[in-house]
This record gives structure tokens, C-alpha cells and sequence, in this order.
């Protein structure tokens, strides 16, 4: 599915509205909380997963604790 969505102004922020095929896609609805994560294509739009925001919680507790070790482990 490829959609083209429009940007609209929503106070302050800039809001990006849904169409009904894509939310029903997501099986997300108004309220509910969706990820926006980056890929190697681009950007992905997932429905809202507690448990892969809590993953992503401790990897980046790690990655900041841990990040010079990493950054020498990657040479």
C-alpha cells in the first residue's frame, strides 16, 4: 500500500493525518500511540508496541553507559 499523506498545521506542531486504509492497517484508532522508527529505507510507521518501548528504554541506557567501548569494538 502507498499512500500520500498531507502535513497539517495542528497548533504550534505539524500533525500528519491517517486515512481510514491506513489506520485500519495498523489496527490503530484516535488515542492510540504509534512508532516511528527509522530503516534503512527510510522511516517505518508501527502500532504502538510496550514491550519494544521498553527494549528500546534499556538498549539506550546501554548504548550511552557503554558507548566508547562500543565505538572501539566497531573499529
Amino acid at each position: 500500500m502507498t499512500l500520500e499523506l498531507k502535513l497539517r498545521s495542528v497548533g504550534n506542531s505539524v500533525g500528519l493525518v491517517l486515512p481510514k486504509e491506513a489506520l485500519a492497517q495498523l489496527k490503530v484508532s484516535e488515542g492510540d500511540t504509534v512508532t516511528l522508527t527509522e530503516s534503512q529505507d527510510g522511516v517505518r510507521i508501527t502500532a504502538g508496541n510496550p514491550e519494544l518501548a521498553k527494549t528500546m528504554a534499556v538498549f539506550e541506557s546501554l548504548n550511552r553507559r557503554y558507548r566508547n567501548a562500543l565505538r572501539e569494538l566497531a573499529k
